[in-house]
């Protein structure tokens, strides 16, 4: 390509000064002084977790009864687990599990101080 092309993107050369622009003032609405809760929380810098201590806690509960279904369900020692444990208590304790796991998340976080 040759050097000297006189048209294609423009480009500032040392003779040639910066061109100053002079940006319009931008009228901004006045707003009242009502702030939302999210604007509270976001200035003082404290983030409140959605759920307390108590809810994580009953979640991995929920979620250790879950594993222990399953693990019941694989110790039927009958064919394609056709037993009591992998037909009847094993999926009860899975449904247990998840019962328990809705619970955690519906349950209202207590005001705590930490």
């Amino acid at each position: 390509m040759a050097k000297d092309k006189q048209y294609g993107s423009a480009t500032l050369t040392r003779d040639e000064p910066a061109k100053k622009t002079v940006a319009a003032p931008v009228a901004t609405p006045k707003s009242t002084s009502t702030r939302t809760a999210t604007e509270a929380t976001r200035s003082t810098g404290a983030t409140e977790l959605p759920f307390s201590r108590q809810n994580y806690v009953l979640m991995l509960i929920g979620i250790g009864t879950i594993l222990a279904g399953f693990f019941i369900m694989s110790l039927d020692k009958e064919e394609f687990g056709f037993g009591f444990m992998g037909l009847t208590l094993g999926p009860i304790v899975v449904m247990g599990g998840f019962v328990l796991e809705f619970f955690a998340i519906l349950t209202k976080p207590k005001n705590e101080l930490l």
